[in-house]
């Protein structure tokens, strides 16, 4: 590229803000890849938290489901009347640019969604924890989305951190330290036609007093 740009000062000058304008942008990526780094590491955190209680709660909610069934029957029958989850939104917040989802379950089954004569509390327990389960992989499901959204976004900024780097900036350095070479050799040039002329013009002055 060095050679390609003829050597004038307006090309120095111009060459010289392109390559703060590099620097300046390689600074504001790599801050909002640590931002991002940090927000991500945080949610992996609350993934695993959010993996190990999914885990202990459905163990919870089978554990009660088996004994419902040993104490009730088979309450295959009983699980029909569960209706479907609608109350199921999602909304997005912004990190550093990043949609993040945030999902919100305000849930439409009804609290009396069986007949507590039915029923017993073996049965209570397993609807309450497949329940909280239910909400817990909610939150998950949100936790994970995030996880790879910002996953995807911090892989972006890197590689455009790493041109700006790695291509970008050196390629500016070097258009700039050729220019200003070029330019200290013209000057140089210059100055020594200068000293030629004026040595010559001073010995055509003696010659003409002589």
């Amino acid at each position: 590229m060095a050679n390609t740009v003829f050597p004038t000062k307006g090309n120095l000058i111009a060459t010289k803000k392109s390559l703060s304008l590099a620097k300046l942008g390689f600074d504001l990526l790599d801050r909002k890849r640590n931002i991002l780094i940090r927000e991500m590491m945080t949610l992996v955190d609350k993934a695993k938290s959010l993996h190990g209680e999914i885990e202990v709660t459905y163990q919870k909610a089978y554990l009660a489901l088996q004994r419902a069934n040993i104490t009730l029957g088979v309450i295959e029958d009983l699980s029909h009347s569960a209706g479907i989850e609608n109350g199921i939104e999602i909304d997005y917040r912004s990190v550093m640019g990043v949609d993040i989802p945030k999902v919100r379950c305000t849930s439409t089954l009804k609290s009396n969604e069986y007949a507590f004569f039915e029923t017993n509390s073996q049965f209570d327990a397993a609807y309450l924890n497949f329940n909280r389960a239910k909400e817990l992989t909610i939150l998950l499901a949100e936790v994970e989305n995030s996880v790879y959204r910002l996953a995807d976004a911090i892989k972006k900024t890197q590689r455009r951190a790493n041109a700006l780097k790695n291509i970008s900036i050196p390629r500016f350095e070097e258009t700039v330290r050729y220019i200003s070479s070029a330019l200290d050799e013209k000057e140089r040039e210059e100055f020594s036609r200068l000293k030629v002329i004026r040595r010559t013009k001073d010995k055509a002055d003696k010659q003409k007093d002589a």
